[in-house]
């Protein structure tokens, strides 16, 4: 992978200063989550990918679920919860049903770093593919905390699946059509405390350096 060195130095000035925040501050992981996204969007195009990648809502309450589940079942620490699903199984009730994959990291701590992150899933063979997998063209982040315990969860899929056919007419009149958004872009102005302000600046400044403000997927304000 030629590029991956440069991938590399992008995303440690992107995740630098990145935090999960505690419980109790209840603070807003959502720049967090939202970086993922800018990240993965980079891996991906430093690997010749061509799409762009989009939040998608059903895999992320997909992802939620599987936080929740590991951060309060420390025996889980992958892809399979505590009732033995696996993330097709749990993209699948969220309401997608194309094909999927996920990553997860833990950290033993109140916190992850950027930097623990991108050690985790960048250096990782197998979460690596995942994440620079052209054909996952969505995704869905969530992330939590604990005293002892941080959570990040990516589910990554496909939107290439069938259209669900509309169902048939009942008294001679047509069915209403509710039309679900699925693909949604990260919020560019998220309630977030003040502590973000060293984050958010320093999670915009490959995209400044390359020339492109805002980056896709992020209407301007």
């Amino acid at each position: 992978m030629p590029h991956r060195p440069l991938a590399l130095s992008a995303l440690s000035a992107m995740f630098a200063g990145a935090l999960v925040g505690t419980p109790a501050a209840h603070a807003d992981n959502t720049r967090l989550n939202n970086g993922v996204v800018a990240n993965v969007f980079t891996v991906q195009h430093q690997a010749g990918c061509t799409n762009d990648i989009k939040i998608n809502p059903q895999l992320r309450l997909a992802a939620q679920g599987h936080t929740l589940d590991v951060l309060n079942n420390r025996n889980l620490n992958g892809d399979i919860g505590s009732d033995g699903s696996a993330p097709q199984d749990r993209a699948n009730a969220a309401g997608f049903h194309g094909k999927v994959a996920e990553t997860v990291a833990t950290n033993p701590a109140v916190a992850i770093s950027g930097i623990e992150l991108l050690n985790q899933w960048y250096y990782n063979p197998a979460d690596f593919a995942i994440m620079s997998d052209c054909v996952n063209n969505q995704i869905g982040v969530w992330s939590e905390s604990s005293p002892d315990r941080t959570v990040v969860v990516a589910v990554y899929g496909q939107s290439d699946r069938p259209q669900t056919p509309p169902a048939a007419p009942q008294n001679g009149l047509p069915s209403p059509v509710v039309v679900m958004q699925e693909n949604i872009p990260p919020d560019p102005s998220p309630d977030y405390d003040a502590s973000d302000e060293l984050e958010y600046g320093i999670s915009w400044l490959p995209w400044i350096l390359r020339g492109a403000y805002p980056p896709p997927g992020m209407p301007p304000q």
